[in-house]
């Protein structure tokens, strides 16, 4: 199976379904950001602390895997310069939407983070990656390659799934069933889940997860090249897994 080709069509009907990740900021978001005021979100819940931006006025930003109409216009209407790499056509389309509602230039790309050939080197000062990795079978290519298109002294911002999460099944991360481990790890969908849950999974057009150690995630940015400067968790809201963990982590890296 082509998963990029299958993940790709998933987020095009999650668009359609109006998932929260797809739906486009309001009018008053951007005109607050107009005026300075903004936060976005590498993860579910808790804002990026500003500290962690560059100056966004005349900023090359690159929004990598982070279509929806969601932080691109934000950053956009903030003064920077934005172009928007995702899988998903209508993900990119939520983008252009409020692009054009708001009269923002944003470039938008339809792509694979793990290739960026399309971008020159050293073309960015900020690569802006909320939760999506975990989309994509292979992330060390991911990191090579924000290392690559971010100038010296550029900022990588990214936001993953801690992958303790998936030691439990999606029924009990919905709390139908007890807490109790059933996976190892590393975990994917695609070689994990029997037959009988992956076609279900496959017939509610649900995109396929994979894990990824934090050996992948940490280390894979380090091995890049990238100095790791700070870090935060965070908590999903609708899983009772998060009255005992952290379920996903965010990061700052720089290209030294």
């Amino acid at each position: 199976m082509d998963i990029r080709e299958y993940n790709r069509s998933a987020w095009d009907k999650q668009v359609e379904r109006g998932n929260i990740w797809t739906q486009p900021v309001s009018p008053d978001v951007i005109a607050n950001a107009r005026r300075g005021e903004w936060s976005v979100l590498l993860t579910e819940q808790k804002p990026v602390p500003r500290e962690w931006f560059p100056p966004m006025q005349g900023a090359d930003v690159l929004c990598l895997a982070s279509g929806g109409g969601q932080q691109a216009p934000i950053f956009a209407a903030a003064g920077a310069h934005v172009t928007v790499l995702d899988n998903s056509p209508k993900q990119l389309g939520q983008d252009r939407f409020v692009a054009e509602r708001e009269g923002l230039s944003i470039t938008t790309i339809e792509g694979d983070a793990r290739d960026l050939s399309m971008l020159a080197d050293e073309s960015f000062d900020l690569v802006f990656h909320p939760v999506s990795n975990l989309f994509i079978p292979e992330i060390r290519p991911v990191w090579r390659e924000a290392f690559r298109v971010l100038r010296c002294g550029g900022i990588l911002l990214a936001g993953f799934m801690n992958p303790a999460i998936y030691l439990f099944s999606y029924e009990a991360l919905d709390g139908k069933e007890p807490l109790i481990v059933k996976n190892r790890l590393p975990y994917s969908d695609i070689q994990d889940l029997p037959e009988a849950e992956l076609k279900q999974l496959m017939s509610d057009d649900a995109p396929f997860e994979y894990s990824h150690s934090l050996t992948d995630q940490l280390g894979g940015q380090l091995d890049a090249g990238f100095y790791l400067i700070a870090l935060y968790e965070d908590y999903h809201q609708d899983t009772p897994l998060s009255e005992y963990m952290p379920t996903y982590i965010a990061t700052r890296a720089i290209k030294p």
